[in-house]
């Protein structure tokens, strides 16, 4: 049995008790993983979202565009703002398709453990463990340490691409950690 998917910081993906209590209060409240801390490295703020790096074991190209507002669902969210949000997903994915240069991009938005709006943006290859399954599917086959250390070498030049990219999209960039 696998380890249930982190939110890169150790925190668990379960939902905390009284989490979905939180939803409808501005900010989601304590009891939201996502208002709570960053879920992540920030390698980008704008005034309505977050790009983060995930820190998953065995998938050195995990990302997440975080909406801000505790919101649950993407209709939620005016016209302007699903655009706003899809074009942060997009230049996420494209930069992962240059740098990461994965045999599939995995775009998910699913909120059942943590109901707040987020899309996980996964560079995956053939040799990753879980191929072609979903990365919260049991693994297929034994991670291979020697290829995600590869794809982790590249991740410097890819997150200096995505700040750039994001920042010239529109917000300001986080501080780099």
């Amino acid at each position: 049995m696998t380890a249930a998917p982190t939110l890169g910081t150790g925190v668990s993906l379960q939902a905390p008790e009284g989490a979905l209590a939180a939803l409808g209060r501005p900010g989601g409240g304590s009891n939201c993983p996502l208002c709570a801390a960053e879920g992540g490295t920030v390698l980008w703020r704008g005034e309505q979202l977050r790009v983060i790096h995930v820190d998953e074991p065995g998938f050195p190209a995990f990302y997440r565009v975080v909406w801000n507002a505790h919101v649950a669902e993407f209709s939620d969210l005016a016209e302007g703002q699903r655009q706003h949000c899809m074009q942060a997903v997009a230049l996420v994915e494209q930069a992962l398709r240059e740098h990461a240069q994965p045999d599939k991009v995995n775009l998910a938005s699913l909120g059942n453990v943590v109901p707040h709006l987020h899309w996980h943006v996964i560079a995956r290859h053939a040799w990753d463990s879980h191929w072609p399954a979903p990365l919260w599917a049991a693994p297929q086959r034994a991670r291979e340490p020697e290829r995600e250390a590869e794809l982790a070498a590249r991740l410097p030049a890819l997150h200096e691409a995505l700040r750039e990219r994001l920042a010239a999209w529109g917000g300001a960039p986080a501080q780099s950690f």
